[in-house]
């Protein structure tokens, strides 16, 4: 759970200052390579991954008999790392083949959200 929230906060942190950067320090090479949209889609998804991991670090601190939320926990955080990942250093290097890599990482990311369907259709009542 502490690790859940730790992990949770600090993709959320690092959302900002990634997408911050993206629109300052970047913008100008982003929109030369055309990779704006492409930049704005890992910032968003990391984020939107991050809270997904603070909600689960709540869900396991309140219902600690939940079992299986972890794993979504996982999910979340691998979905963040190839997912927002790839299309980071897509558009920092313009390496192609890795957006093909990108759909796996939401893959992870939306195995992590049904399983947390599954985990709170089975434990909460």
């Amino acid at each position: 759970m502490k690790t859940i929230l730790i992990l949770g906060a600090l993709f959320s942190g690092l959302g900002v200052m990634i997408g911050a950067f993206g629109a300052h320090g970047l913008a100008k090479m982003l929109t030369e390579t055309g990779r704006t949209d492409t930049f704005e889609t890992a910032v968003k998804y990391q984020m939107y991954h991050a809270l997904g991991l603070l909600i689960l670090g709540v869900l396991m601190a309140q219902y600690p008999v939940a079992t299986g939320l972890s794993l979504s926990g996982i999910c979340f955080l691998v979905g963040i790392l190839i997912f927002s990942g790839s299309l980071y250093v897509l558009c920092l290097t313009g390496v192609k083949w890795m957006g093909a890599i990108t759909p796996i990482g939401g893959v992870f990311m939306i195995v992590g959200w049904l399983n947390l369907v599954w985990v709170i259709a089975r434990n909460l009542r």
